[in-house]
């Protein structure tokens, strides 16, 4: 934390002391403010293992800032992402990857992970709300009406918001409520997309690829086309495009050949020459690597 973070801290601790609750108040939303930021942080580092075991503090930290500025935007953002994230990289997918040791383990970690992902949603929700007022009553009867509220400030909280509402529903495909709510998340997603498409670097097209691959009427086409866009825009530099691609565009066309060829590439990348990206680059380059050393459980999926 910066200095400033610690003195701010310090004045929250001595506000009984000091007159009024305005320097109080000052100082809660400065904490919270540096708080919301913190993922940049976080997201330039190269020990995935360290980060995974301080992101649940920072979390529960936030939140307790939370409580006392409830209405803060940005820390709100910064929980839908951050609870969506650590769910998928620290409990969904390392669950994922003893599935075939320990299956009610890891059934367990993806229901853990499910509970993520209502809480970061339900956080990104409150979000919008501080910005629009009523918006999560009307994006469930009218998504159409509460996006036209949106604007282009608001892109990363859709973003993150939609995602964790469709990583849920993902997760537990026997929640009829969830499941029910698709249309919901769905909106958000592409919401997001058409206010700008081309979101830091690609994000939402990324996650596209996944989902006209896998939804109900999907395009595969419209999959390859978010793909090609997503290396336009992040010059080749993230693994999650590749990885996405492989996982649903090469299973679905069971191109095996590819599929290979789409994981090396993303364990070709060089997390240090992008910083910004480096933790998310090393996590899914471990999933690359998860995944090219089971191929010889994966034949069936690419039986033709």
């Amino acid at each position: 934390m910066k200095p400033s973070g610690l003195l701010f801290i310090l004045l929250l601790a001595l506000s009984p002391l000091l007159n009024g609750c305005f320097i109080k108040s000052m100082a809660v939303d400065s904490i919270a403010d540096s708080l919301a930021g913190t993922g940049d942080t976080f997201s330039s580092d190269n020990d995935p293992k360290l980060v995974g075991d301080a992101v649940p503090f920072s979390l529960k930290l936030m939140e307790s800032v939370l409580s006392a500025t409830p209405r803060h935007s940005g820390l709100l953002t910064a929980l839908a992402k951050g609870f969506t994230e650590y769910g998928y990289a620290y409990v969904q997918t390392e669950g994922e990857y003893i599935n075939d040791e320990d299956y009610p383990k890891a059934h367990e970690m993806k229901m853990r992970a499910k509970k993520l992902y209502v809480r970061a949603r339900d956080y990104g929700l409150r979000g919008l709300d501080a910005r629009h007022d009523h918006f999560s009553q009307l994006i469930r009867k009218d998504p159409k009406a509460a996006l036209a509220k949106a604007k282009k400030e608001d892109v990363e909280l859709l973003y993150w918001t939609g995602v964790a509402w469709m990583a849920a529903l993902s997760a537990d495909k026997t929640d009829m409520e969830l499941i029910g709510d698709r249309p919901q998340a769905e909106a958000l997603i592409y919401g997001a997309y058409d206010l700008d498409p081309d979101y830091n670097e690609g994000d939402i097209h990324d996650f596209l690829i996944t989902y006209e691959a896998s939804k109900p009427g999907g395009s595969l086409k419209k999959a390859k086309e978010h793909f090609k866009r997503s290396l336009e825009l992040n010059k080749g530099m993230s693994a999650s495009t590749y990885v996405n691609y492989a996982e649903n565009v090469d299973e679905a066309e069971k191109n095996k050949d590819e599929f290979q060829e789409m994981l090396q590439k993303a364990l070709d990348i060089d997390p240090d020459k992008k910083p910004g990206s480096r933790l998310v680059n090393l996590i899914m380059q471990k999933r690359a690597k998860w995944l090219l050393s089971r191929m010889d459980k994966m034949d069936v999926i690419f039986e033709k």
